[in-house]
């Protein structure tokens, strides 16, 4: 089978604000019809890498191509061939959820020929044809989010960029939103970015995660494979005599990324129905068990050493260009 032609190349892409390198000569190659995450805490890179991918940052260094089309070199053509949902809504509250699509299907030149259909299509396609008359200010957060998700897609773009698209809401209403996320790539044949500080939302509904921290992508793959890379479930053990039990655990094959996590000893270990027992004959000083299953999360502090941060250094970067684009 050939292999997919890349929706967007990546090739030691950065961004430095004097000294501070906010991404720091990151490459990925994404295909076609791919469901692709950057998955980090706030402040790791996330909005950065997509504001340089979308044209409205330009890179310090490296390279990128969306679509076909250089960044820098043919940014019209890049927004041209792509569609953006914003971290903060960004449709207009004083026209209907119809007219805000109307808007923007003239703003990107969809043909009039077509244009009601499609307007109609996207509308049915996320539950808002009944409501489409009705101004977006009557509208709640998930029924806005929607909207900007038909309106991102309403002149068919090759690649839709998603920037932390369930943020704020709640949890019923971010499954209503990943539902028709992630039908997109079948349906209207889009390749998807997204962003996300939300292990499960990566683990649940992207094809390949890249796991970035301070400016840096630390490990890409399925979730299924990161996470069958840590060799098993995580024990984390309590003991007054951490070094020793550390130095005994080394030299076990079945003990993976032995650590010191806030002064317990961790590590992955296979078959632990097994190895779990020769591991308590061995080490006497144990005095607590705990047992954390192999996800995501245990990948993310593999990588990082730390869970996922939830401090925000990045908010507000969209607003702030949208505002100095006006």
């Amino acid at each position: 089978m050939a292999a997919k032609k890349s929706a967007i190349s990546i090739r030691a892409l950065s961004k430095k604000y004097g000294k501070l390198c906010a991404v720091d000569k990151i490459s990925l190659e994404i295909p076609e019809g791919e469901v692709f995450a950057l998955l980090g805490p706030n402040g790791a890179g996330k909005t950065t890498t997509l504001s340089m991918l979308c044209g409205l940052l330009e890179p310090s260094a490296g390279s990128a191509s969306v679509a076909g089309f250089d960044v820098e070199k043919q940014a019209l053509a890049v927004r041209q061939s792509i569609g953006v949902v914003f971290q903060q809504p960004s449709v207009d509250d004083l026209l209907s959820g119809k007219e805000n699509l109307e808007m923007h299907a003239l703003l990107y030149g969809v043909p009039a020929d077509g244009r009601k259909e499609r307007i109609e299509y996207m509308l049915k396609l996320v539950g808002l044809s009944e409501r489409q008359n009705s101004n977006v200010k009557e509208y709640s957060g998930g029924m806005r989010r929607r909207l900007e998700i038909a309106r991102g897609l309403m002149h068919h773009p090759k690649v839709l960029f998603l920037d932390e698209p369930t943020v704020g809401l709640d949890p019923q209403t971010r499954s209503h939103i990943w539902k028709y996320i992630h039908e997109m790539p079948k349906r209207e044949g889009t390749t998807i970015v997204f962003t996300t500080h939300y292990l499960e939302e990566a683990e649940q509904f992207a094809d390949r995660v890249a796991i970035i921290d301070h400016g840096k992508v630390l490990a890409v793959g399925k979730p299924s494979d990161l996470v069958a890379q840590l060799g098993g479930d995580t024990v984390v053990l309590g003991t007054a005599d951490q070094k020793t039990l550390m130095k005994m655990m080394k030299r076990m094959k079945f003990a993976k990324n032995v650590r010191l996590e806030n002064g317990k000893v961790c590590a992955s270990i296979s078959d632990l129905h097994q190895n779990l027992p020769k591991l308590l004959r061995t080490a006497k000083s144990v005095n607590s068990i705990e047992i954390r299953p192999a996800t995501l999360n245990e990948v993310f502090i593999k990588y990082t050493g730390a869970n996922i941060r939830e401090d925000s250094a990045e908010g507000g970067f969209w607003e702030r260009m949208m505002s100095r684009n006006k």
